[in-house]
């Protein structure tokens, strides 16, 4: 069996969405890992933030879809500036998370979250889901 990607898989209108409102090439990315290595959130992460890049650069943006991490991304910035590349990891995350908002998707309603799931989460990451995804 022959594993054939064609361009128009890789570089689909997902990819092309998540570039534009980045205004980043994700394609930039070469794999050096300083953004999950420097990522404060990358222990309550499904996939590293290296790994959505890989995803992206193979068109795969439902499969970081059906993940937490651009949910639990904090948006601190700490891999947009550890990147050699400049690619702004932290505008990704966002975009992917406004993809997905504009499916009326994941919309967070705080009283539903469960006590003790709060006390696991980091503080950072509370706060900035609060910020982007309440009312």
């Amino acid at each position: 069996m022959e594993l054939k990607i064609r361009p128009e898989e890789i570089r689909n209108d997902l990819v092309k969405k998540v570039e534009e409102l980045a205004g980043v090439n994700v394609f930039a990315c070469y794999q050096c890992g300083k953004c999950s290595s420097g990522c404060p959130s990358v222990p309550y992460m499904e996939i590293l933030p290296n790994q959505v890049l890989r995803l992206l650069q193979f068109g795969k943006v439902e499969r970081i879809l059906q993940t937490n991490t651009h949910w639990v991304c904090a948006s601190c910035f700490v891999c947009s500036t550890r990147c050699p590349k400049d690619i702004d990891i932290a505008a990704i995350m966002e975009a992917l998370r406004q993809i997905e908002l504009r499916k009326n998707q994941d919309y967070l309603i705080v009283r539903r979250i469960d006590t003790e799931e709060m006390k696991e989460f980091p503080p950072i990451a509370l706060i900035s889901a609060f910020r982007k995804l309440t009312a």
